[in-house]
């Protein structure tokens, strides 16, 4: 259908280029239209841009988006919002990545200060144990602590957990170092959250944008064609302008 409305809009130029088309040949008429100074040669066809649209995949649009936040939406056509999604992932990732280096950092130094100024011996040692030499001066404070509380599987082996900080003030200082090391790892969690919650917000984000894309070609289906014309005869008008559009 497309195809057959096109040659006849071009036969019907090749003709209009011709006042009295009876007297010359086809060949004469058909150079004689090659000659004419048309300004737009190319029929602009706006219904060839909408037949070759085919639905998109909600699928790939949430993997893009779960991918990387905001790609979702660039797949769907409209990366208005889906830029901020993008923008938020790069400064979380950012993020993340500073407060782990800190956290490392304060780590490495926080057992470095308890081999100096606490006598430790950092083989073997867990978490706990770094928390738990933070709150007292020494092994045996410890340890007499757990037995008051009549913890005695929470005791420590003096001969392989043993410390002893030389003051308090050393102790106040480790603990200080160590707080800050646990403060850059717990809000490390907050911000994977938040790497995981912009995620799916951009999926939903993209899901939306997919479906509004996709209904579009289902309830939109329009083509137009413009034809533009230079004065090309003294005796036809200056311009001539074919416009047909349908819509439904």
């Amino acid at each position: 259908m497309k195809n057959t409305f096109a040659i006849l809009l071009f036969v019907s130029l090749l003709f209009s280029c011709k006042i009295n088309a009876q007297s010359k040949s086809f060949q004469e008429l058909l150079k004689e239209s090659q000659d004419c100074p048309i300004s737009e040669r190319v029929i602009e066809s706006n219904y060839a841009d909408n037949f070759s649209r085919s639905k998109k995949s909600t699928g790939l649009a949430m993997l893009y988006s779960f991918i990387l936040p905001g790609m979702g939406e660039l797949y769907g056509g409209n990366y208005n919002t889906g830029k901020y999604f993008t923008i938020a992932d790069g400064a979380l990732w950012i993020t993340l990545s500073g407060m782990s280096a800190y956290g490392n950092n304060q780590r490495d130094n926080y057992i470095a200060f308890a081999k100096s100024f606490g006598g430790i011996s950092a083989n073997g040692k867990t978490d706990q144990f770094y928390a738990d030499i933070a709150g007292y001066n020494s092994v045996d404070d410890f340890n007499n602590q757990q037995l008051l509380d009549r913890n005695f599987e929470g005791t420590y082996n003096a001969d392989t957990h043993y410390w002893k900080w030389q003051n308090s003030e050393k102790r106040i200082e480790y603990k200080n170092t160590w707080t800050s090391s646990e403060n850059a790892f717990n809000n490390i969690k907050f911000v994977a959250g938040a790497l995981i919650l912009n995620r799916v917000i951009s999926v939903i984000n993209a899901i939306r944008i997919v479906h509004a894309y996709n209904k579009s070609l289902n309830t939109e289906l329009g083509w137009k064609v413009s034809l533009g014309l230079d004065k090309f005869a003294e005796t036809m008008p200056t311009s001539l302008t074919v416009n047909l559009s349908t819509s439904f």
